[in-house]
């Protein structure tokens, strides 16, 4: 979309993606002691010490994708928390799903694109990290990686209408990425209500 060209655009989606992940990441923390949650690859011993914001900055600055491969990267990662419940985003491994989601939605959406090893030294990882992630996150998408453009164009426009009313990440309905507030454990959709969600899940091909 030519939207996306412009870069206060660009920036503005990707200060918004960062906040969302950022509250989503830190409610799931606090569910973490009351929902058994799967360790994975994705899983660092540490938080990382760059922030969500910056580390989101440094890929957009670094990996030359194209910018719809932002929006891929986030249908993907919300593909894979529907399909891993037990592995919810949190502060522990956002930024390795961030870092894989960009990398995969590069590779299928450019005709050009940097390999592994370069993304590894964009996410401060080492390649043989980078090639691990990126075959559990295709496993983890069960390889579902085809978005069509409805489907690219919901979650467009859902992040576009709520850059554009300037209001932090709402809470919508319930969904696959763990969204809950203390100990009730509710989850809730990024983009879609239910009805919706059932509809654009027709949408989708393999």
């Amino acid at each position: 979309m030519a939207e996306l060209e412009n870069p206060n655009m660009m920036s503005n989606l990707i200060t918004f993606l960062s906040s969302m992940l950022e509250e989503v990441a830190e409610s799931n923390d606090l569910n973490c002691g009351f929902k058994a949650q799967k360790i994975s690859v994705f899983h660092g011993l540490t938080r990382p010490t760059i922030s969500i914001q910056s580390y989101l900055d440094r890929i957009y600055k670094y990996a030359n994708c194209s910018p719809s491969c932002f929006i891929v990267a986030y249908v993907y990662l919300d593909r894979f928390a529907q399909r891993q419940s037990s592995l919810p985003i949190n502060s522990f491994n956002v930024h390795r799903l961030l870092i894989t989601s960009v990398m995969v939605a590069a590779k299928f959406m450019d005709d050009m694109y940097y390999n592994n090893a370069y993304y590894a030294k964009v996410g401060g990882i080492s390649t043989t990290e980078m090639n691990f992630l990126e075959v559990d996150f295709l496993f983890g998408l069960g390889f579902h990686l085809n978005v069509t453009p409805n489907t690219f164009h919901t979650y467009y426009t859902y992040l576009q209408r709520k850059m554009m009313m300037l209001q932090p990440p709402p809470i919508i309905a319930e969904s696959s990425l763990s969204f809950g507030k203390g100990r009730s454990l509710k989850v809730v959709h990024l983009c879609f209500n239910e009805e919706e969600s059932s509809h654009q899940k027709q949408q989708l091909a393999v």
